[in-house]
């Protein structure tokens, strides 16, 4: 995933869906990466990755929607 930046990572599927949609509704390319465990979904990441010139407007956006 050349020049794709790591914007996210977390544990939760839920979580990680609602920051994909999030994106996408913005209109910010996401490509998302399950780390997880298929036998203990306990370990491991679903990561979100951004292209590099989406990274500040992607990571602005996550910030607003927290403070919300």
């Amino acid at each position: 995933m050349e020049n794709w930046n790591l914007l996210f990572a977390t544990t939760n599927r839920t979580e990680a869906s609602i920051v994909q949609g999030m994106l996408e509704e913005n209109q910010v390319p996401v490509q998302v990466l399950n780390k997880t465990s298929s036998s203990y979904l306990n370990f491991g990441e679903i990561e979100i990755y951004v292209p590099a010139h989406f990274k500040e407007i992607a990571r602005d956006l996550i910030n607003k929607s927290l403070l919300n």
